[in-house]
């Protein structure tokens, strides 16, 4: 989802929609991989509730969403950063890259939807959903960051399929606000967070945070580092009217 300019050397060909099926799928691969992680730690609770007395199941599958999301969003952020970079050229390449990062990013948004639309089957309001700072909760604030994320997150990964009417300009100022959204979607997880004292929720928020923060300073000092083209120091040809020849040879001085 990073917003700044995929290089024209990375342009997808032609044909790379016959390519758009095996990415999706290494894209849902890659969720379920992030599932498998998070889900372990909460499968016994997680059937305690379904047959206990206080059902808490839609609490742990909107936790589990959560931190889904949360992956998905980092890696279509690292693609993003890594085609801007051209280090998509070493792996897996541009046009795969740019493929990924637009299907992690749509998976990305159905799991942050999933996250708080679950709820509502323990009975809380749309409006305490969705609308920022209207939860009721005791850390409502952090909450209506998340929130805010959610509102921000569907247009900007939307906006894909809308580049061709917005212009590039105004497609690119959209789509910078990625930055924004997997910033206040990590602050929201660190202070809201049931799991934020684990270690391997710990570990989930600091790295995909760290590791976003290295790509954008990575690029930054690349482009202000990057020399500008030498000017020649090939001297101009001297003129064969000037330099008197004997026998097609120069004339020595």
């Amino acid at each position: 989802m990073a917003s700044l300019e995929r290089p024209a050397s990375t342009a997808p060909p032609a044909d790379a929609g016959e390519n758009t099926l095996p990415a999706l799928l290494l894209a849902v691969a890659t969720g379920a991989l992030a599932a498998l992680v998070v889900l372990p730690a909460w499968l016994p609770a997680l059937t305690l509730s379904l047959s206990g007395p206080a059902p808490r199941a839609y609490w742990y599958l909107a936790r589990a969403a959560g931190f889904v999301s949360l992956v998905l969003l980092w890696l279509s952020m690292v693609l993003g950063l890594a085609i801007t970079n051209r280090l998509a050229r070493i792996w897996p390449g541009g046009p795969t890259a740019f493929a990924l990062h637009q299907h992690t990013a749509v998976l990305g948004l159905a799991f942050a939807l999933m996250h708080p639309l679950v709820l509502l089957g323990e009975h809380l309001s749309i409006v305490q959903i969705l609308v920022p700072f209207a939860s009721g909760f005791e850390r409502a604030g952090w909450i209506g960051l998340g929130q805010i994320a959610l509102l921000l997150l569907g247009p900007v990964t939307l906006s894909y399929a809308a580049r061709r009417w917005l212009g590039h300009q105004r497609w690119r100022a959209l789509h910078s606000l990625s930055f924004l959204v997997f910033l206040l979607a990590v602050a929201h997880g660190i202070a809201s967070g049931t799991d934020t004292g684990t270690v391997w929720a710990s570990l989930i928020y600091w790295f995909s945070g760290a590791s976003v923060l290295y790509l954008v300073i990575y690029r930054l000092v690349s482009t202000r580092t990057t020399p500008s083209p030498a000017p020649s120091i090939v001297p101009p040809p001297r003129s064969s009217a000037a330099v008197p020849t004997h026998a097609g040879h120069p004339r020595r001085g």
